[in-house]
């Protein structure tokens, strides 16, 4: 007789928009922050590669914030991935891409289709700005687009006044779609923007404007329907256990301050996974690197930071020396634009970096390009074989000229969406940069082949290799 699957409660909630730019990171701080001020835990997430938002979640939430992606991740891998990192919490939040059917080629990581994959209701956030009943037309074509997604009810955002309210309100309630919420518009509470988006938490002291958006949410939301509705969500399944813990293999020094902090927390642990045990490092304050047997520069916002970065001459050679050593060194956009001869920032002032890399970087006025990728190495290096294959994403402001002849490119890039192809990155025995984003839980065998060669390392310099 068959063991019957084991399933877990996760009550959760999809907090969608109608397009991008609807307040849906806003609304989505503040009901973090609103829920754990009535002392609930609550546990976020959000759909695609973001970095930024997962920020503001963790600082309204006070837990670190999860991404789900079904390009960066294997799709049957989201729900046990999800599931365990809302074991603890009384509530899950997941915050939306774009639109709600926004996504890759076909729909790819779209808000609906992870809806969809996590049995989540949702609920749409509409800016009600310069429109009355037209609201109620547009939340009906939402809610039957796709009569598989759960469509919850919707949230009105920047409301004129209380008669627009009403308006508004009676137009969707002859289509029977809930209001659950109804915020008043309220400029002070807008979150600052940059060329990347919003401008990272980690550069900004924002408590006092994450309480006041708890306030503000509280206040203007159906909290108790909100969680009533996140709690008839079904039931998932356990996922399988992960086995022993891992042994330590090697020491892995992580860049980690206000110029460098895009990490993945679930990339994290499938390197942690694999025995790296992670130190952080700051190439912005420290003046030397750690006792490690490897490095990892993520992303952020090295172009900000250019002046301070080129300063800390000590950390610029002493990641020159790294490299020269043949110590692994893996580094992920802002990480590459660090490691470069040079960074020309947006008002053309040039700052030396690490000189680890033989090319330069320029920031340019236009984003240069965003999407998916298929990534495919061109030689054996950190992270596998010649032709293995990740799919990763890529978000940049700056260009990269090479300054060697012929360089040693790392990938053949391949866009999702157009299918152009072009080379990208760099790789040479011990280092690895490029423009590309990387999820480990969706690209195993690099996190694999990364901890591997900082194992080799460690054991060569310790005389055992």
């Amino acid at each position: 007789m068959e063991e019957k699957e084991k399933l877990v409660h996760r009550p959760r909630l999809v907090i969608a928009g109608t397009q991008s730019g609807v307040g849906k990171t806003t609304l989505v701080t503040g009901l973090l922050a609103a829920l754990r001020s009535q002392g609930k835990t609550v546990q976020s997430f959000k759909i695609g590669p973001d970095y930024i938002d997962p920020g503001f979640h963790a600082l309204a939430s006070g837990r670190a914030a999860h991404n789900l992606d079904s390009w960066l991740v294997p799709q049957e891998k989201l729900p046990p991935l999800f599931v365990k990192a809302a074991a603890e919490a009384d509530i899950s939040i997941i915050e939306g891409v774009m639109g709600l059917y926004d996504g890759g080629r076909q729909g790819i990581s779209s808000t609906a289709s992870l809806a969809k994959l996590l049995q989540a209701p949702v609920v749409l956030v509409l800016d009600a700005k310069s429109m009355g009943e037209s609201a109620a037309a547009i939340a009906l074509g939402f809610r039957q687009y796709d009569p598989e997604v759960w469509f919850a009810g919707v949230i009105l955002n920047r409301v004129g006044s209380a008669s627009h309210e009403r308006m508004v309100r009676e137009a969707l309630e002859r289509q029977n779609i809930p209001v659950l919420g109804c915020l008043h518009r309220q400029e002070d509470l807008r979150l600052p923007e940059r060329h990347l988006g919003l401008t990272p938490v980690t550069e900004q002291a924002l408590d006092v404007v994450v309480a006041a958006m708890g306030r503000s949410v509280g206040q203007a939301l159906d909290l108790e329907a909100l969680c009533a509705l996140a709690q008839q969500a079904p039931d998932l399944p356990v996922p399988a256990a992960m086995g022993a813990l891992p042994v330590r293999r090697a020491r892995l020094g992580v860049a980690r301050d206000e110029a460098f902090s895009f990490y993945y927390p679930e990339s994290m642990g499938v390197l942690t996974r694999f025995g790296a045990e992670l130190i952080p490092f700051s190439p912005l304050e420290d003046a030397s690197l750690p006792e490690v047997d490897g490095l990892f520069f993520g992303g952020g916002f090295p172009e900000m930071f250019a002046p301070q970065l080129a300063a800390n001459a000590s950390m610029r050679e002493a990641v020159r020396r790294a490299a020269a050593s043949g110590m692994p060194i893996y580094a992920e956009c802002g990480g590459l634009m660090y490691l470069t001869e040079s960074l020309e920032d947006f008002s053309g002032k040039r700052y030396a970096m690490a000189q680890v890399v033989p090319a330069r970087c320029r920031m340019e006025k236009k984003l240069q390009t965003v999407g998916y990728v298929t990534a495919t190495l061109q030689a054996d290096n950190l992270l596998g074989k010649s032709g293995a294959r990740f799919q990763g994403h890529e978000f940049h402001f700056s260009s990269m000229e090479p300054l060697a002849e012929p360089f040693p490119w790392a990938f053949s890039f391949e866009k999702m969406r157009t299918g152009a192809v072009y080379p990208g990155g760099y790789a040479s025995p011990n280092v690895l940069a490029s423009y590309l984003h990387l999820h480990f839980a969706g690209n195993e065998e690099a996190a694999e082949a990364l901890v591997t060669a900082c194992a080799v390392y460690a054991a060569r310099r310790q005389g055992r290799g």
